[in-house]
């Protein structure tokens, strides 16, 4: 149990380090490599315009399914007019940006995965560096800085859309008077709830775009280390938002409340 436990911690600790070391050579490449801007117009297009409809129906259902739970909640005790505040805050700081990484990282950092793992099984890569080609300058930096550029646009469309789904929710559904309702969420939304929203998308945005290539270019030989890999690229996506999103919240909570 303990060597299985050791070789776990140690595969982990690999996986970390060259995780870290691909960040390394994407921010080298950034800054020194002449980007191909139909390549990244592409990849905006692919992972932000064709991932709309997802972002759309999720950020709906979730700010209707918050504003209803926040009315039954708040009807207890009098207070209908504090639902869509609850949904405002809730979608601006928490709910918008998670729920956008998580369908990011299962729609777009599975097919990042899937596509460099084909790439890399068909030795397309290795053809990339024979003709003197960096995988990273030509791979890597369209698609995780495309995923930098939509995932906080789509994250600001699932907040919005979340807030007028609750709105409806809570106005035309359980009858709370628009006035207060209106009122109330702009008094006890703050600019900063927005700012750290659009800051975790961003964030977000380069997780998925770094494990999915990551995989995408470490995956094993065959049909099954393709797959291997695109599942591994959305279930460590997925963890490594609901890990840092705890962390992000507080230090960023703690930055917003000092100044």
């Amino acid at each position: 149990m303990n060597f299985w436990g050791n070789k776990w911690m140690a595969e982990w600790l690999e996986g970390l380090g060259r995780i870290t070391l691909l960040a390394k050579e994407f921010l080298a490449s950034f800054f020194t490599f002449k980007l191909a801007w139909r390549d990244l117009l592409y990849q905006v297009y692919f992972t932000g315009v064709k991932s709309q409809s997802v972002i759309l129906v999720t950020g709906a259902f979730t700010g209707m399914v918050l504003a209803a739970q926040a009315y039954l909640q708040f009807h207890k005790v009098k207070m209908d007019s504090a639902t869509l505040a609850v949904v405002s805050v809730g979608m601006c700081s928490e709910l918008g940006p998670v729920l956008t990484g998580l369908m990011v990282a299962g729609r777009v950092g599975a097919a990042i995965a899937a596509e460099l793992g084909t790439m890399r099984v068909t030795e397309q890569i290795d053809a990339l560096r024979t003709l003197a080609t960096h995988p990273v300058d030509y791979l890597v930096v369209p698609r995780v800085l495309a995923l930098h550029i939509a995932l906080p646009l789509l994250t600001a469309e699932s907040i919005a859309v979340g807030i007028g789904a609750g709105y409806i929710v809570g106005v035309f559904l359980y009858g709370v008077d628009p006035t207060y309702c209106w009122y109330n969420m702009l008094r006890y939304t703050n600019a900063s709830d927005v700012v750290v929203g659009l800051i975790k998308g961003l964030t977000f945005g380069g997780i998925v775009g770094l494990i999915g290539c990551y995989k995408g270019l470490t995956c094993g030989e065959g049909a099954e280390g393709v797959g291997r890999a695109t599942t591994e690229a959305v279930v460590y996506s997925s963890i490594t938002i609901l890990i840092s999103n705890f962390f992000l919240t507080l230090t960023l909570g703690r930055i917003f409340h000092s100044l």
